[in-house]
């Protein structure tokens, strides 16, 4: 699909789009539960490559575990982290495709401009779950449904 926009990659292997606190959670020793939650999650996605980050979510990553977690990583240890997504998991380009799209998702749904991105860049891309407590649990919007992994009653294989 292409446009005056920009053109977006289909991934026909990943299902599933992974928002950043997810990954934060991964390195977040504060929110223990979480944050074995989050590895076991990115542990299944990434052993089956069904999983996608965007680098809207990679930047978000590296900021959020370099200053906003209780004990953050040095930015070397984040910088290879960073290197480690880019190597091993689908990572999906910020186009002007999406940057469209998503002014029309806070245009249309009210969403915040951030949470509009992530929402329109696994809709572009044809992924139809998102995992993320930013968004309303269970709601589906445009065939995009998002579901908070740290629920109580979550389950990876219920929704893939």
């Amino acid at each position: 699909m292409a446009s005056a926009h920009g053109s977006v990659k289909t991934c026909m292997s990943a299902k599933i789009f992974v928002d950043t606190n997810v990954m934060v959670y991964a390195y977040d020793r504060s929110e223990p539960e979480k944050q074995e939650k989050a590895l076991q999650v990115l542990e299944f996605l990434a052993k089956r490559r069904i999983g996608a980050i965007s680098a809207q979510v990679l930047t978000e990553f590296f900021v959020a575990v370099t200053r906003k977690i209780q004990q953050p990583l040095t930015a070397e240890l984040a910088y290879q982290r960073v290197q480690n997504y880019l190597a091993s998991w689908t990572v999906l380009d910020l186009t002007g495709l999406i940057i469209i799209e998503a002014a029309r998702g806070v245009r249309e749904y009210q969403l915040s401009y951030w949470d509009a991105q992530i929402w329109a860049t696994a809709r572009l891309n044809q992924i139809n779950i998102v995992l993320s407590e930013d968004f309303n649990p269970g709601s589906t919007l445009e065939g995009v449904s998002f579901v908070n992994p740290f629920d109580g009653d979550f389950s990876l294989e219920s929704v893939i």
